[in-house]
């Protein structure tokens, strides 16, 4: 690891251009004002070339993932029990590049907490599941069934402790029967919520109509600006849940580590090692996003810089995510990974505030105007 890049990256993005070409000493910045030719283009682009085709890629995923548990369960083996851990995380993968798009659809009949139930700071979606395992619930071995349950018994946390939880090893073997019934049923229920996800954005006079001719008429966009509104915080609210669900809740943010402060059991997908896996899906989402939709075409010529610092923070962020391959408890006991962490979390910070005030700002959308707040 190439651990002498950290301090320089982190210096180098606290001083790259942070916003508009600032006024003359003594006179008050000019208001900005949305750019409204280019707001279409860039809306258009966003469902055309990122959301319909990542939720594409996410049906195809979980069909994978369906088709190899139904393997696992017919044909019990280490091998095939490996083969459905690797399915499950090309769908963490996919997921979580996509899972920034936490609107519309998503939010509609629970699909979201259907598919991903996270945080669980009590666990209590963790004592169901294994309350479902302990009674051997035959209604969680049926898709239409287990729709009726609890939304934590029925998505990606549960499945990850289907295989990778306690008694997992025993998939490999045929008294392991219920426990991959219950699994495939849970993968058989996150391919129909991909389905239905894909489906609704794919409708010609959907939600993607909506998205690509905000108007007085339209039932979400009243106009560009509302429109704008809901674009740019696709991303802070995005890089809000990386900062405060992912990375707080297991990371106690300092560089040496402090005993009894951190709680690697409290991070996301931690059974399955996919925790920086999943952050850095989460980052390479945002950046593919903010490309392909060329958002940087919103922002005035004056302003264009913030893009650039916007994208670098990105690939930065990215990289350093991509730096820790450990399981994370072993991550948090390592100063060496535990100076990335504290990057990433830095960074995370300074790139929601690039977004929320500068580029947010640089466009129309910054007087009394906080993302953050979700106002």
């Amino acid at each position: 690891m190439r651990l002498g890049l950290l301090l320089p990256l982190s210096l180098l993005c606290v001083t790259i251009a942070t916003g508009p070409a600032a006024a003359q000493e003594g006179e008050a910045p000019l208001p900005r004002v949305l750019d409204d030719t280019a707001l279409p283009g860039v809306m258009a682009k966003a469902v055309d070339d990122f959301i319909i085709p990542g939720y594409r890629n996410l049906s195809r995923a979980t069909a994978t993932l369906a088709a190899t548990s139904a393997a696992l369960c017919a044909q019990p083996s280490e091998a095939a029990l490996q083969t459905s851990r690797s399915a499950f995380a090309e769908v963490v993968q996919t997921w979580s590049r996509i899972e920034i798009i936490r609107l519309g659809p998503a939010l509609e009949q629970n699909r979201f907490e259907r598919f991903l139930f996270y945080p669980d700071r009590k666990s209590t979606g963790l004592k169901q599941v294994q309350a479902v395992l302990a009674k051997s619930d035959e209604r969680a071995t049926d898709v239409e069934s287990l729709k009726a349950k609890s939304v934590a018994v029925q998505g990606l946390s549960a499945l990850e402790y289907v295989l990778y939880g306690k008694g997992a090893d025993r998939l490999a073997g045929k008294d392991g029967s219920f426990r991959c019934r219950y699994g495939h049923a849970i993968a058989g229920n996150l391919e129909a919520i991909a389905g239905e996800l894909r489906a609704a954005w794919e409708k010609p006079d959907g939600i993607q109509a909506a998205w690509k001719a905000p108007g007085p008429d339209n039932p979400l966009f009243r106009d560009n600006k509302e429109a704008a509104t809901e674009l740019l915080g696709v991303l802070v609210h995005s890089v809000e849940m990386v900062k405060d669900q992912r990375l707080r809740p297991f990371y106690a943010g300092t560089i040496s580590a402090r005993p009894g402060k951190d709680n690697p059991k409290l991070a996301i997908y931690w059974r399955s090692n996919q925790t920086m896996p999943s952050i850095s899906a989460n980052f390479r989402g945002l950046q593919t996003f903010f490309v392909t939709s060329g958002m940087e075409g919103l922002l005035p010529a004056d302003s264009r810089s913030i893009a650039g610092s916007v994208n670098f923070l990105l690939k930065t962020l990215i990289s350093a995510a991509d730096r820790i391959d450990d399981p994370i408890d072993a991550a948090l006991a390592d100063d060496k990974r535990r100076a990335i962490l504290n990057f990433i979390a830095l960074n995370t910070a300074d790139l929601l505030d690039r977004l929320n005030h500068d580029f947010g700002g640089a466009i129309g959308l910054g007087a009394g105007f906080s993302f953050a707040d979700g106002d």
